[in-house]
Protein backbone atom coordinates (compact mmCIF):
# COMPACT_ATOMS: atom_id res chain seq x y z
CA UNK A 1 0.00 0.00 0.00
CA UNK A 2 1.42 3.36 -0.97
CA UNK A 3 1.35 6.38 1.26
CA UNK A 4 1.65 9.97 0.23
CA UNK A 5 5.09 11.47 0.72
CA UNK A 6 3.89 13.84 3.46
CA UNK A 7 2.33 11.01 5.51
CA UNK A 8 5.41 8.83 5.06
CA UNK A 9 7.73 11.66 6.19
CA UNK A 10 5.50 12.39 9.17
CA UNK A 11 5.42 8.73 10.26
CA UNK A 12 9.16 8.27 9.71
CA UNK A 13 9.93 11.24 11.95
CA UNK A 14 8.76 9.40 15.10
CA UNK A 15 11.20 7.54 17.34
CA UNK A 16 10.57 3.92 18.33
CA UNK A 17 9.47 5.06 21.81
CA UNK A 18 6.95 7.49 20.31
CA UNK A 19 5.59 4.82 17.98
CA UNK A 20 5.23 2.44 20.92
CA UNK A 21 3.36 5.12 22.87
CA UNK A 22 1.10 5.86 19.89
CA UNK A 23 0.19 2.19 19.51
CA UNK A 24 -0.65 1.93 23.22
CA UNK A 25 -2.78 5.08 22.94
CA UNK A 26 -4.56 3.55 19.94
CA UNK A 27 -5.56 0.46 21.89
CA UNK A 28 -6.77 2.45 24.92
CA UNK A 29 -10.45 3.36 24.90
CA UNK A 30 -9.85 6.41 27.05
CA UNK A 31 -7.53 8.13 24.53
CA UNK A 32 -9.52 9.90 21.79
CA UNK A 33 -8.13 10.67 18.33
CA UNK A 34 -8.27 14.38 19.19
CA UNK A 35 -5.76 13.88 22.03
CA UNK A 36 -3.42 12.02 19.68
CA UNK A 37 -3.72 14.84 17.17
CA UNK A 38 -2.97 17.48 19.82
CA UNK A 39 0.07 15.62 21.16
CA UNK A 40 1.59 14.21 17.97
CA UNK A 41 0.00 16.12 15.09
CA UNK A 42 -1.50 13.00 13.48
CA UNK A 43 -5.00 13.14 12.06
CA UNK A 44 -7.24 10.09 12.44
CA UNK A 45 -6.40 9.05 8.87
CA UNK A 46 -2.64 9.42 9.50
CA UNK A 47 -3.02 7.41 12.69
CA UNK A 48 -4.78 4.57 10.86
CA UNK A 49 -1.87 4.52 8.37
CA UNK A 50 0.57 4.30 11.27
CA UNK A 51 -1.33 1.42 12.88
CA UNK A 52 -1.57 -0.41 9.54
CA UNK A 53 2.17 -0.02 9.01
CA UNK A 54 3.28 -0.99 12.53
CA UNK A 55 0.86 -3.77 13.52
CA UNK A 56 0.72 -7.27 12.06
CA UNK A 57 -2.24 -7.75 9.71
CA UNK A 58 -4.29 -9.76 12.21
CA UNK A 59 -3.73 -7.24 15.01
CA UNK A 60 -4.60 -4.34 12.72
CA UNK A 61 -7.81 -6.09 11.66
CA UNK A 62 -8.72 -6.71 15.30
CA UNK A 63 -7.98 -3.05 16.16
CA UNK A 64 -10.12 -1.74 13.28
CA UNK A 65 -13.07 -3.91 14.34
CA UNK A 66 -12.69 -2.66 17.91
CA UNK A 67 -12.56 0.98 16.80
CA UNK A 68 -15.55 0.50 14.50
CA UNK A 69 -17.72 -1.05 17.21
CA UNK A 70 -16.50 1.28 19.97
CA UNK A 71 -15.92 4.32 17.79
CA UNK A 72 -17.87 6.55 20.13
CA UNK A 73 -15.06 6.15 22.67
CA UNK A 74 -12.32 7.35 20.31
CA UNK A 75 -14.03 10.68 19.48
CA UNK A 76 -14.52 13.39 22.11
CA UNK A 77 -17.75 14.68 20.56
CA UNK A 78 -19.37 11.23 20.38
CA UNK A 79 -18.51 10.20 23.95
CA UNK A 80 -21.28 11.99 25.78
CA UNK A 81 -19.06 12.36 28.83
CA UNK A 82 -15.86 14.10 29.74
CA UNK A 83 -13.16 11.59 30.61
CA UNK A 84 -11.71 12.55 33.97
CA UNK A 85 -8.57 11.03 35.42
CA UNK A 86 -9.03 8.83 38.46
CA UNK A 87 -8.19 10.56 41.71
CA UNK A 88 -7.90 8.68 44.99
CA UNK A 89 -10.19 9.90 47.76
CA UNK A 90 -7.14 10.25 50.03
CA UNK A 91 -5.38 12.56 47.56
CA UNK A 92 -5.67 16.27 48.29
CA UNK A 93 -5.52 19.14 45.85
CA UNK A 94 -2.16 20.43 47.07
CA UNK A 95 -0.53 17.04 46.52
CA UNK A 96 -0.29 16.08 50.18
CA UNK A 97 -1.96 12.85 51.11
CA UNK A 98 -4.73 13.08 53.71
CA UNK A 99 -4.85 10.51 56.46
CA UNK A 100 -1.35 9.15 55.92
CA UNK A 101 1.50 9.88 58.30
Amino acid sequence: MGYSRSIKEKLDSFSLDEIDRLIRMGWEDRTPFEAIERQFGLTENDFVHLMRRELPASAFSRWRKRIHHRGYLKHEKKRGFKNQRFKCSRQSIDGLTKGWK
